[in-house]
């Protein structure tokens, strides 16, 4: 489903539930990219946005890579709009696993799935055993 440029995501979102409502589909994903955490405007729409879909999962998806930024990003998008979970890209390229560990607790959510690649096959559910061995990966 898509609305002409400059339309109401909020009204491009209902849209896409009802056209799934009537063929009878159980899942809409909606994706938000480029919502930064400082700007107000966009992060009202995306509480506009929750609001119409009444959703029953929100995943934050998150970059590795940012580190710090990252976790600011997860804190204020909690904030404003509430996340369930956490997919975290290029966690491959995060060495040391900061940002992966940062959200993690200082959101209390659950990491679901991580990025590694720009594949399907490279997003992968999180397996936190795996991710402490690859950042530790001399420890038993």
């Amino acid at each position: 489903v898509r609305h002409s440029p400059g339309s109401d995501p909020a009204a491009v979102v209902y849209d896409a539930i009802e056209h799934a409502r009537a063929r009878h589909r159980d899942v809409v994903l909606v994706d938000t990219a480029g919502r930064i955490q400082t700007n107000v405007n966009l992060m009202q729409e995306m509480e506009k946005i929750k609001r119409v879909a009444s959703p029953d999962l929100t995943v934050f998806v998150g970059d590795a890579l940012t580190g710090n930024d990252a976790v600011e990003q997860a804190k204020t998008f909690e904030k404003e709009v509430g996340i369930d979970c956490i997919v975290l890209t290029k966690i491959d390229a995060d060495a040391k696993g900061g940002a992966a560990l940062s959200i993690a607790y200082t959101l209390k959510k659950p990491i679901i799935f991580i990025g590694t690649g720009q594949g399907y096959d490279d997003l992968r559910p999180f397996v936190p055993e795996e991710f402490a061995a690859m950042i530790l990966p001399d420890v038993d």
